[in-house]
């Protein structure tokens, strides 16, 4: 999970991006101008900046230039906008933005950039890291989801897998070979499918369970191609 800043004056915008990076399990920060993007940036450094060109009070590559003066501007930027010309998206590159996105931004295009930008962001914290440090072997590590362990094992030239328990009872092998969003999606349809099982195939009750609302819910199980009512029936027989 990555920390977004989503800096936008139309609304609309801003629900829709934080819908759809809610979605893909990032906390997402709303600020509607540019000075609430500076109190966010002030509370604290986010993961990446979506960052719309023009804005009511300050236009979104003057506070580029801000925070390159001011040496903030120590996170990826993503510039957004549907009027920008040529010119404006090759200045707020040469100041610091890593890309640009035109209005209306396609949701493949959007997750595209983020998951370019949060890997930028991972390459420049762990390269200073890992040249001042020995390789070491991976520890074994266990980390607990609810009732659920993910066993790590160390990273070998082999096959490395990772065993989630329920109790005593192993649910699945997931090989750590996968892509991540492949790898992920794993887990996560174990996951619903767990709790749809435990609750009957009740959508209230899975919802509350999980803290999401009920149309994310929906939303997310038919994404990851889970019927609660298949589910319900099979659990009662």
């Amino acid at each position: 999970m990555a920390n977004i800043l989503v800096v936008d004056d139309e609304m609309g915008i801003r629900e829709l991006l934080s819908e759809i990076l809610g979605d893909e399990g990032h906390a997402v920060t709303l600020a509607e101008n540019a000075q609430q993007a500076r109190q966010a940036r002030a509370g604290g450094t986010p993961d990446l900046v979506l960052l719309d060109i023009w804005m009511p009070d300050t236009d979104g590559v003057t506070l580029l230039k801000e925070w390159q003066r001011d040496g903030l501007l120590t996170m990826p930027v993503i510039m957004m906008s549907g009027h920008a010309t040529i010119d404006t998206a090759v200045e707020a590159t040469r100041i610091g933005a890593m890309n640009f996105l035109e209005k209306p931004i396609a949701m493949q295009k959007l997750l595209k950039a983020v998951q370019a930008g949060l890997s930028r962001a991972q390459e420049a914290v762990r390269a200073p890291v890992m040249a001042s440090r020995p390789v070491m072997p991976a520890p074994v590590e266990e980390t607990s989801f609810g009732q659920v362990q993910v066993t790590q094992q160390p990273v070998t030239h082999n096959l490395g897998m990772a065993r989630a328990v329920n109790g005593d009872n192993p649910i699945f092998n997931l090989s750590f070979d996968l892509p991540l969003r492949e790898a992920r999606d794993a887990f996560e349809r174990m996951y619903f499918e767990h709790h749809l099982g435990r609750e009957g195939g009740s959508m209230t009750r899975v919802a509350e369970k999980t803290g999401l609302e009920r149309t994310h819910l929906y939303r997310k199980l038919k994404q990851l191609g889970v019927e609660p009512g298949k589910l319900s029936k099979k659990n009662q027989a």
